[in-house]
């Protein structure tokens, strides 16, 4: 005989509020602040004195050490605190980076072109450059 729906009782919360709950629960030290940035035409959540990778910036000519400004901050809040969140930006909130590493590459990624019943066959190859970059500060 088969059970209605309703005599079936819930499993529990879904596997992602499971993991939610656990990690709130077993962090004792103080609340990180984060932010969630536009770059690049994505968003990011950031945290302070984070190792990013950002796309290259500058073509590559800016120097270690120099600092980048974002001030495309979507959200800021902390760790199991209270958030902000901006219409579309948060006024006056910035978040600062540091650049580590002016330029680098990717892995390479091959793209094969391949047609059936002809000997067309192509490989190519690409390598992404990135800025590597630190943040040193959210302000809201």
């Amino acid at each position: 005989m088969r059970r209605a729906k309703e005599d079936i009782p819930p499993k529990g919360p879904p596997k992602r509020m499971r993991q939610l709950n656990g990690a709130s629960q077993m962090t004792d030290k103080t609340a990180d602040t984060y932010a969630i940035i536009e770059e690049s035409g994505g968003q990011r959540k950031v945290t302070e004195n984070e190792n990013i990778i950002i796309d290259l910036y500058q073509s590559g000519e800016s120097k270690a050490g120099d600092t980048i400004t974002i001030d495309k901050v979507l959200v800021v809040g902390s760790v199991g605190g209270d958030a902000t969140l901006g219409e579309p930006y948060v006024k006056g909130a910035t978040v600062t980076l540091e650049i580590t590493e002016p330029m680098f590459k990717g892995d390479k990624l091959f793209i094969h072109k391949f047609r059936t019943k002809s000997t067309y066959q192509r490989k190519t190859g690409h390598r992404q450059r990135y800025t590597r970059a630190k943040v040193t500060s959210i302000k809201a």
